[in-house]
């Protein structure tokens, strides 16, 4: 699937539903403690501008205001993980694992690990940033 096709998901119960067009930013894991205590590993999300997002059941997200810079959304029916998005970017980033398949992405990198857990190894052999990367935008401090 080339990347810049339209795209579904959804969280695990259906009542957030959501559309993207356009491309799609490629996968990256992030290892911070938030993110981790969220979802128990890690998140892995692409990112899409804000204007080519449709979200069905936005009463249904809950925003969690995570730092002074980002919030989280999730569903408030089933808990699922779906949304990060930063106050001071016009892109929110998608969990990839709310995308219905095939997504056709690519995972390209692992930020925040020097927050990893240590109950497990990265071992994709893909680049590793103790914090984040340059031309990403994180909320650090």
């Amino acid at each position: 699937m080339p990347n810049d096709q339209a795209r579904t998901g959804h969280c695990n119960c259906g009542a957030v539903r959501f559309r993207t067009t356009g491309p799609l930013r490629e996968v990256v894991a992030c290892h911070c403690s938030q993110c981790r205590r969220q979802s128990g590993l890690y998140f892995a999300a692409t990112n899409v501008p804000d204007e080519n997002i449709v979200i069905e059941g936005g009463e249904n997200i809950t925003w969690y205001q995570a730092s002074d810079f980002a919030r989280r959304g999730f569903c408030a029916t089933c808990g699922s993980a779906l949304f990060w998005k930063h106050q001071d970017d016009p892109h929110i980033s998608v969990l990839a694992g709310a995308l219905d398949q095939p997504t056709g992405l690519n995972m390209t990198k692992h930020i925040f690990c020097a927050d990893k857990g240590d109950f497990y190894e990265i071992t994709d052999g893909l680049p590793q940033y103790e914090k984040g990367s340059a031309g990403l935008l994180v909320a650090e401090d």
